[in-house]
């Protein structure tokens, strides 16, 4: 199985990982994801009202060197868990699946003692 979008090195999801850690691959894939819509709407915006990404002018070669920049930084963003949108996923949907997590800190899947029922 391969990655949602192409992304970061080792952001892909293999066939071979455990659904805890292709969990924790796909969170911050969306992640990226997500990071890349908004700061693509924040490069649209201008202040001047003549266009957008600041009214910079520079042609293709700079809207497509903009589009990379944002990209490579959403991936690394994610990736680094800088935002936090991808483990606060990843420990939202870790209850709907089963083995061990991938990165430390994570909260149990099982219910502890105290919210058992008696």
């Amino acid at each position: 199985m391969s990655g949602i979008l192409p992304t970061a090195p080792g952001m892909t999801v293999k066939a071979d990982q455990t659904d805890r850690e292709k969990l924790h691959t796909v969170a911050k894939q969306f992640e990226a994801v997500f990071l890349r819509e908004m700061l693509g709407a924040a490069r649209k915006t201008s202040f001047s009202g003549d266009g957008g990404a600041g009214d910079i002018s520079g042609g293709q070669g700079m809207d497509t060197f903009r589009q990379l920049q944002q990209e490579h930084f959403a991936d690394a963003a994610a990736d680094s868990g800088a935002i936090g949108l991808a483990k606060v996923l990843e420990e939202q949907m870790a209850r709907f699946v089963s083995g061990p997590s991938k990165s430390s800190g994570q909260a149990s899947a099982e219910p502890d003692a105290s919210t058992k029922a008696k």
